[in-house]
């Protein structure tokens, strides 16, 4: 014997929608900022749901208009670094981690030392960054080095010499 179980919905129960405004091409930097805004207040949204949906076709809008709006090869390694903390709520602590230390994430951020290629290779690995922006030359600023005496004065380091 074969059963066919069917569901009508009582219409008395439907759950009403919450009424959003409808998503359109992002065309000026307003539109993109509201954009972004939305995406803040969406995110965490669980997928598959109307929220997580309308989360992703935001992310997909702004993707397209960001690149269109600011083309990757306007932009050097530093910048783009710089970019990708801003826009993925990345921590200059968390670029410290790539770089090995504060001192060291400090000089690459001012443009006193070049990234290395374990550096690059965890940006493009660990945050998703394309690797063809970051292996582009840039200026770096060159340090002015002082005295070894000096430095070593500055720092109490002084050695002592002894009378014979």
């Amino acid at each position: 014997m074969h059963l066919q179980l069917t569901c009508t919905p009582n219409l008395d129960e439907r759950r009403e929608m919450p009424k959003r405004s409808a998503i359109t091409p992002i065309r000026s930097e307003t539109d993109h900022q509201d954009a972004l805004a939305e995406i803040e207040r969406l995110w965490g949204a669980t997928i598959g749901t109307a929220e997580g949906d309308r989360l992703d076709v935001l992310m997909t809008l702004v993707d397209a208009y960001e690149r269109e709006a600011w083309p990757d090869e306007d932009l050097d390694p530093i910048d783009a670094i710089k970019a990708r903390m801003e826009n993925s709520g990345r921590t200059r602590k968390d670029f410290e981690a790539i770089a090995g230390s504060s001192g060291r994430a400090s000089e690459i951020l001012n443009r006193k030392r070049s990234l290395t290629l374990p550096m690059i290779w965890k940006l493009v690995s660990d945050w998703k960054m394309p690797a063809d922006v970051l292996v582009r030359p840039y200026p770096v600023v060159a340090r002015e080095s002082a005295p070894i005496r000096e430095g070593l004065v500055r720092h109490g380091a002084r050695r002592q010499v002894q009378p014979a």
